[in-house]
């Protein structure tokens, strides 16, 4: 008698981890990570609970594969940063491949979620900034320190740290429409140069190039003058 051959488990689609990854991106950035439960994100991308856990682990563990995910952004600035030996150029590296990231469906969640939770201070948050995102600050502050080199290390880092500021708020913030009365929208590609132009415009007025120090001028005193009036012929 022919034994029955025994069916294979059924392989989990490949789809089903990057719908599960863009899933608790979206809801991590809408809603914030403590207020997000594993359920939620197997309902939002559709698959069994189990299948979360498969994929990713626990919570925090999917938390860190979202940035996992998009560090090719990283490396992308890294990169260009390589080849920037000016201020613009350091700031394009910084600006422009966050603005390109940001303007796909994905990136705009992810672009939310950086602003919204890295700078809510929890332990998954610590270990992406120390993971993902400290190196890529050390890296543009030593660039950074070139290009301004009168200017101390304690003053480039808070200079990153306010370029990053109004990078972050840029890429979260979609209020410029009614703030320009319909002159402009939150993608208009105007606004990377004007962003650009207005960090590397703070840094320079921030720290400014020191002046050489005036020559001390000696005093002539009466006597002096009297005796060159003697000289005279």
């Amino acid at each position: 008698m022919l034994m029955k051959a025994s069916r294979r488990p059924e392989m989990p689609r490949l789809d089903r981890k990057a719908d599960i990854l863009l899933a608790a991106e979206k809801l991590f950035a809408q809603s914030g990570y403590h207020a997000v439960s594993i359920r939620d994100i197997a309902q939002e991308a559709g698959v069994p609970l189990a299948l979360v856990g498969y994929h990713y682990g626990p919570k925090h563990e999917l938390f860190h594969a979202i940035f996992a995910h998009w560090n090719s952004t990283i490396e992308e600035r890294l990169r260009e940063l390589k080849n920037a030996h000016t201020l613009p150029r350091i700031i394009d590296a910084f600006v422009g491949p966050v603005l390109r990231m940001r303007a796909s469906p994905e990136g705009e969640y992810y672009a939310l979620l950086v602003a919204r939770e890295l700078f809510h201070v929890h332990d998954e948050s610590d270990r992406v900034l120390r993971d993902f995102f400290d190196p890529l600050a050390h890296a543009f502050i030593d660039a950074l320190n070139v290009a301004l080199p009168y200017a101390t290390r304690g003053q480039i880092a808070w200079g990153y740290q306010f370029a990053l500021g109004a990078l972050l708020h840029h890429i979260s913030d979609d209020r410029i429409a009614r703030l320009s009365k319909g002159q402009s929208a939150p993608n208009d590609p105007a606004a990377a140069l004007l962003l650009t132009r207005f960090i590397v415009g703070g840094l320079r007025a921030a720290m400014p190039v020191p002046k050489p120090p005036l020559k001390p001028t000696i005093p002539i005193s009466k006597r002096s003058l009297k005796t060159k009036e003697r000289e005279k012929p």
